[in-house]
């Protein structure tokens, strides 16, 4: 339920689209997304073995500190603290917050008011312990693949018949790779998220055996559900339908069930974004506390709540920081400017793996990579070409990104000699 509502958030109910728009044929839309599923098992993979070497609290945190060391270790929490995170958090609540408000028929200027709410009380939940967390992570999960599968099933039966269209653009080999290229951007962003369910390894019971089977079985299905969910999007709206369309299960559900679809696929989108949004809160700040624990944030983050054994002052900071962003309306254009470095640190993540294996070859692990080192070779190698795209389509954000993550360098530094005067740390 973690891995799942971890990957499926708005992307699912967005990208198609941004996808359709990018490859001049079905076949070829399908098959980015087939890709974009293989690239997503090859990093859930990794990742598996990397929680069943380090079942620890922080994850990718965790294993770049010890592969690479502290400082890109820190950038990875830097980055994910100061943008991608919690400005994702700011992003989803908001989404949530228009479709909740849009579909109690309010006011828009409600939109904000209510993802700050949204924000506050599921931060409140998770602050009571991370079963509390989980279970309502594992009902929204339910209701979110119940909604998906619920637009398949009816796309399936009522039948698809888009008219054909002519190809959007160049169909040679060059063109058509050129084509894929692009398209895999929005689609591997779509997939991500499987990795912060390894932010919490340290309180998942059997940790070597079950995170790894979560892993696989969680990215699996959810690369059923979106090639299945593209399959009835292109089948119904087809191939210049689904580009122009800015709510495709909207729209979907709307031609296919009327009134009711329509309303049913919107109140999914809001469970959706709900359970994304939790996931969200609640994985991250256990890398916060880890950076806490290494003296390179401050310093009460370390601490546990000593009742629910929670990372609660990570959490409220991680609350604080998104509100921030949110009320200032400031998280769309930082998101814009450092999306490319979420895949930089998934690249880095994954090559740890070749760090691992090199120093600990008496280590074996309760799970291990299979077709090793071809599967993480692929999977860094998918990375670098997501973040090459990235500069590629938009060098003037990727710049600026640049800039916000290299600002964390003076940041560590300045944490290390605070650390370092600490009467504790002689």
């Amino acid at each position: 339920m973690l891995v799942i509502g971890g990957i499926i958030g708005a992307g699912i109910f967005l990208n198609p689209a941004v996808v359709a728009q990018r490859v001049p044929t079905v076949s070829v839309a399908i098959g980015a997304w087939i890709t974009g599923g293989v690239v997503a098992l090859a990093g859930a993979l990794c990742f598996a073995e990397l929680a069943a070497r380090r079942p620890l609290a922080g994850g990718g945190y965790v294993y770049l500190r010890d592969a690479f060391g502290p400082l890109p270790a820190f950038l990875y929490g830097w980055t994910q603290l100061l943008v991608i995170n919690s400005g994702g958090i700011a992003a989803v609540a908001f989404t949530f917050a228009t479709y909740a408000v849009a579909l109690g028929g309010g006011n828009a200027r409600l939109a904000t008011p209510v993802a700050i709410g949204a924000v506050l009380l599921l931060s409140g939940i998770n602050y009571f312990g991370i079963r509390l967390g989980a279970i309502v992570q594992n009902i929204f999960t339910v209701l979110k693949i119940t909604a998906l599968a619920g637009l398949i099933a009816v796309g399936l039966l009522r039948g698809m018949a888009a008219p054909p269209t002519a190809p959007a653009g160049p169909t040679g080999p060059i063109g058509i790779t050129a084509a894929l290229g692009a398209a895999l951007v929005p689609v591997l962003f779509a997939y991500g998220g499987w990795q912060s369910t390894n932010f919490v390894a340290e309180e998942i019971r059997d940790t070597e055996r079950t995170l790894p089977r979560a892993l696989l079985l969680g990215v699996a299905g959810v690369v059923a559900i979106y090639v299945l969910a593209n399959v009835v999007y292109l089948g119904v709206l087809g191939l210049s339908g689904l580009a122009a369309s800015t709510a495709p299960a909207f729209d979907v559900m709307e031609r296919l069930a009327g009134p009711v679809g329509s309303t049913s696929i919107t109140i999914g989108v809001v469970v959706s974004t709900f359970g994304f949004l939790n996931l969200a809160i609640l994985a991250s700040p256990r890398m916060y506390h880890a950076m806490a624990a290494d003296g390179v944030f401050f310093g009460a983050a370390a601490r546990l709540d000593p009742r629910y054994h929670v990372p609660a002052v990570a959490l409220t900071i991680q609350a604080i920081w998104a509100v921030l962003l949110l009320s200032s309306k400031t998280y769309g254009q930082l998101l814009d400017y450092v999306v490319f470095g979420d895949w930089i640190f998934f690249g880095l993540v994954g090559a740890t793996l070749f760090v691992y294996r090199h120093r600990e070859q008496a280590v074996v692990p309760r799970f291990l990579v299979p077709l090793y080192p071809l599967v993480p070779g692929f999977f860094v190698s998918a990375a670098i070409f997501t973040v090459v795209s990235s500069i590629a389509a938009d060098m003037r954000n990727a710049s600026l990104g640049a800039v916000l993550i290299l600002l964390g360098v003076p940041v560590f530094f300045a944490w290390r000699r605070h650390r370092d005067r600490m009467p504790d740390s002689r």
